[in-house]
């Protein structure tokens, strides 16, 4: 059976270059209010756990006096191992690592970031417990992903579109889930941002190259779902589509 992080790797690494390009992922207000929190520290050292097209380490470079983007995918870090030359960062390091083995000391760093990856982990408790092994007491923590609604119908429909999309798609969590979650592992939240983020259907099916017939099979179920999910949603009639995000700033304790 293929592991997490095997799935991971095939479905990320050939898009490497689709990611870093990525204008979701390059810009938005969570990106900057995790670089303001990150230059407020000024961090000796920040792990960026589950790095993708490498935005928070990029950002935090200018702030902290070492950044670690760690990704399980080797092309995606060779692809910000190559923006970070280009960018002439010479204080980011990558390292290959799922989030579930963090291959690093206790208390490493004073801060952690991940930012639209723990929907991707094998598991978020063991995700977060070991970011907050390598955590400072002190240390600040940003998290920043898609939230699933409460709702049971709007959830559902949500993480069915998001794995016909991205066969490594784990699952979005509530803000209940993250909450006890968060607790459960040592962090503390000290602030919590939602935003509703727009999702345009072709782009966000390109970046994955989703084949057709599963792209297809994403649009039967928008347009069977029920009046409550498209509302939610706010879906078009091209499929893009709103869904709730949220950055969670916490101090690990």
């Amino acid at each position: 059976m293929m592991s997490e992080a095997s799935a991971q790797i095939d479905q990320f690494g050939p898009r490497a270059a689709a990611y870093v390009g990525s204008a979701v992922h390059a810009q938005g207000a969570d990106l900057a209010r995790m670089t303001q929190a990150i230059a407020d520290l000024s961090p000796e050292r920040l792990l960026d756990i589950g790095t993708g097209g490498g935005h928070v380490a990029y950002a935090a470079s200018p702030h902290a006096r070492e950044v670690v983007a760690a990704d399980p995918s080797p092309l995606m870090l060779l692809a910000v191992e190559a923006q970070c030359r280009q960018r002439r960062l010479t204080n980011v390091i990558t390292a290959r690592t799922t989030a579930e083995a963090l291959p690093f000391a206790d208390a490493r760093f004073d801060a952690v970031a991940s930012r639209f990856s723990a929907h991707h982990w094998a598991s978020l408790a063991q995700g977060l417990a070991q970011a907050r092994r390598v955590c400072q007491p002190g240390a600040l923590a940003l998290f920043a992903d898609v939230i699933a609604p409460a709702q049971p119908q709007c959830d559902t429909h949500l993480q069915a579109v998001e794995l016909l999309r991205d066969p490594s798609h784990g699952r979005d969590y509530t803000l209940a889930e993250w909450t006890a979650a968060l607790a459960q592992a040592g962090f503390a939240i000290t602030a919590l941002h939602p935003a509703r983020l727009p999702m345009e259907f072709a782009s966000w099916t390109a970046r994955m190259e989703t084949p057709p017939a599963l792209a297809a099979a994403i649009r039967s179920l928008q347009q069977d779902a029920p009046a409550c999910v498209r509302e939610h949603f706010s879906i078009q009639a091209d499929g893009s589509f709103t869904i709730d995000t949220v950055l969670i700033e916490a101090r690990a304790i």
